[in-house]
């Protein structure tokens, strides 16, 4: 009998067993955050959690709760937006990367469906800290959207960002009921060299891009492209 691959759904000695086989768990990373008038302030959650159970079912491997808040400043005037400073979401992370790792897990992918860089450092440093914790435990750190942004300049202009046409067409192929009728299309002028969060005149919606072509067909293409990207990454640096 095939059991569940939520680690929450399982009892104890049930992942006490499943332990033995050395299996892949992932630990999903949302964020929540203005995504545009179309796409849900959850959308970075929604993206992980389906990337995480395909991965796992290609894997044989188990899923964690997900872990919903993180770093996100550049969207944090926009309404819904919740934004941690880098230092809790760190001290959280490593929290339970730790946890679970003296529980006895030995390949854990953190997969953040959340790209900003304070937000991928923090996460970074928590499992290079649990890591040195629990030398036998190997963790790897990314965004789906590390992938997902290689079709840049192919299935989308190269300066298609967040909540773009990239992004909604995978919302839509994933979750196509968040997805609202709007199209947005905005450019953004604020520099990546000048820090601090962009002003009304320089990014007036969280968008990035012109998400009118946006299709569940594209975006079916893209989420293929980032499972096999994953399943690479995997198993070149978690290997069972």
């Amino acid at each position: 009998m095939v059991t569940s691959r939520r680690l929450a759904e399982l009892d104890s000695r049930t992942f006490e067993r499943r332990l033995r086989t050395n299996p892949l768990l992932i630990v999903p990373v949302g964020a929540l955050e203005a995504h545009g008038p179309h796409l849900p302030l959850g959308a970075d959650q929604i993206q992980a959690e389906a990337t995480a159970f395909a991965l796992a079912e290609r894997t044989e491997g188990l899923v964690a709760p997900t872990i919903p808040y993180g770093s996100a400043p550049g969207a944090r005037r926009f309404p819904g937006t919740v934004s941690l400073s880098i230092a809790p979401l760190e001290a959280y992370a490593e929290g339970v990367l730790s946890e679970l790792a003296r529980s006895g897990a030995r390949r854990i992918l953190v997969l953040s469906g959340h790209a900003e860089r304070g937000h991928m450092a923090a996460l970074r440093e928590s499992a290079d800290h649990t890591m040195q914790q629990h030398p036998a435990t190997r963790i790897a750190v990314l965004s789906d959207y590390e992938f997902v942004y290689e079709l840049r300049g192919t299935e989308s202009p190269s300066t298609d960002g967040h909540a773009g046409l990239l992004e909604t067409s995978r919302v839509l192929a994933i979750a196509p009921e968040t997805v609202g009728t709007d199209r947005p299309v905005v450019e953004n002028h604020r520099s990546p060299f000048l820090p601090g969060a962009p002003t009304d005149a320089e990014w007036p919606e969280s968008v990035m891009g012109d998400t009118r072509p946006a299709s569940a067909d594209l975006g079916r293409r893209v989420q293929e492209h980032v499972l096999r990207r994953l399943y690479e990454t995997v198993q070149a640096l978690l290997p069972a």
